[in-house]
């Protein structure tokens, strides 16, 4: 009688135990608290620290999708909000971080495993760029991922994940031939286009939604040394027409599928820094004499392109992530405007960026910068072929995506970047809307980037309405109970 009493003593304490508690007294998966040393180095590894200042009540390393499933077991029988963490680059608070819950840290998950005769490979979301890059130096085969090393896998591809070889093979996303991945309730699942094709296409821009994926099995493609680098420029407002006019005129004309562009204007703190800094891609170890001569010629002055490998161009990529900073990201799609309305248009939306970023030049450590990326017709042609996805862009009209970052330190108040964010990205929403209004700019659908969103815009609100209708039905479908739907963050369908 005393051992059935003293075991359902124990069984009532398990009922009410808290997940970390639970996942602890099991003895064979890595938990840590507050005070050890994994805890506090996993903390650290956030891109904006508004997310380490959220601190989870432990952080839990699987190891195995079996761990992953127990861990969710666990969690889908209790109320606490959780999150589940790739590389951290995402800097809106709770999309990957979590305050008095816990966090499953997916770092353990680095595999990169390579078929050399095919290209396929699994890789982990524990990998970030530089990591996946290297991995797969010396193969010839090269995985198509974001433009920053220090990027995190998972995060990057459940969004979508442009990249510099966009152009050639879709998004990130479009060279998943199957997710490996554990369900809210533990079960753990393999998802391809002809076993699940909804949830399929539902993770392919659909974010964290649908469960934990432990693997992505992607098909890699040839490559050998390509050429890449930066070309730095002072600003002015000629400099600006000529980079803004050629960056339009490459978005518009260039043929060549190897090559691609970011061209990025950045203002620091009291104007001590106000430039722009160009990212030039060619796949393939020497570009083309005219496929950039726009760029070079309006007068860099320094320019460190080179013929590299692209896991030495990952590498040498992370001076742009701002160490100890709290980081602010936004963006917007802009049809792309005719040369006639360049001016009107591009110049306009600059003009207004830098008349809030002047705004805003006193805060503390404050960084500001603007992108332009071009999102000519091929990347969604491309897309499209290779594999359906969640935000289905049409090939009718060539388009601008634009990345707005704000870092600053943390002692200016959160919410007061975050409306300064606010003001940046909804005074170019307003003006594309005026402009399709007036005939300026042609109307097309202008889905927003999820990698780049801000957390206070409507990412499957800007998606086609079927799209945001397969998103909510499948979460409905795989997480009846709504566990990712309400106890973490990002957002919802």
């Amino acid at each position: 009688m005393q051992s059935i009493i003293t075991l359902f003593i124990a069984l009532v304490g398990l009922a009410f135990a808290d997940t970390c508690s639970e996942v602890e007294a099991l003895g064979s998966i890595e938990v840590t608290r507050a005070i050890h040393p994994a805890y506090i180095e996993e903390q650290t590894q956030y891109w904006s620290i508004s997310c380490s200042a959220l601190l989870p009540s432990c952080i839990i390393f699987p190891k195995t999708v079996q761990e992953v499933s127990t861990v969710m077991k666990i969690l889908y029988n209790k109320t606490e909000k959780f999150a589940v963490k790739s590389g951290g680059h995402n800097p809106n608070n709770y999309f990957s971080s979590v305050a008095g819950g816990p966090l499953i840290a997916m770092e353990k998950f680095d595999q990169a495993n390579l078929n050399q005769a095919t290209g396929v490979v699994d890789v982990g979301p524990g990998n970030r760029l530089d990591g996946i890059a290297a991995k797969l130096q010396g193969s010839g085969w090269t995985f198509v991922g974001g433009r920053i090393g220090n990027t995190g896998v998972g995060g990057l591809v459940l969004g979508g994940g442009l990249s510099y070889m966009s152009t050639q093979y879709g998004w990130a996303a479009s060279s998943v031939l199957e997710y490996e991945m554990v369900f809210a309730n533990g079960t753990i699942g393999h998802i391809n286009g002809s076993s699940n094709p909804d949830l399929f296409k539902a993770l392919k821009g659909g974010g964290n939604n649908f469960g934990v994926v432990t693997n992505y099995k992607l098909q890699a493609h040839r490559q050998g040394n390509i050429w890449g680098g930066n070309l730095f420029f002072i600003h002015t407002s000629s400099k600006a027409s000529k980079l803004l006019k050629a960056v339009r005129d490459f978005t518009e004309y260039n043929e060549d599928e190897k090559a691609s562009v970011i061209v990025t204007a950045e203002r620091a703190n009291l104007n001590v820094i106000d430039s722009w800094i160009l990212f030039l891609f060619y796949d393939g170890p020497t570009p083309p004499a005219d496929v950039f001569k726009n760029f070079t010629d309006a007068g860099p002055i320094l320019n460190t392109c080179q013929t590299r490998t692209y896991a030495d161009l990952m590498a040498t990529s992370n001076w742009v992530v701002v160490k100890g900073s709290v980081v602010d990201i936004a963006t917007e799609t802009i049809p792309l405007p005719s040369d006639a309305n360049r001016v009107k248009v591009m110049e306009d939306i600059h003009a207004h960026w830098r008349r809030v970023t002047t705004s805003a030049i006193l805060v503390p450590g404050v960084v500001a910068s603007i992108a332009w990326q071009p999102f000519p017709k091929k990347i969604a042609q491309k897309a499209r072929a290779l594999s359906p996805d969640l935000i289905d862009a049409d090939d009718s009209v060539d388009r601008i995506i634009l990345e707005m970052n704000y870092s600053f330190l943390p002692v200016t108040p959160y919410e007061t970047m975050a409306n300064k964010m606010t003001e940046t990205y909804s005074g170019v929403r307003n003006r594309i809307l005026a402009w399709q209004a007036d005939g300026t700019l042609p109307q097309a659908y202008l889905p927003l980037f999820m990698n780049y969103g801000f957390y206070r815009q409507d990412y499957f609100g800007r998606l086609r309405p079927e799209s945001r209708a397969l998103a909510k039905r499948v979460s409905e479908d795989v997480d009846p109970q709504g566990v990712f739907r309400t106890r973490t963050g990002g957002w919802k369908p």
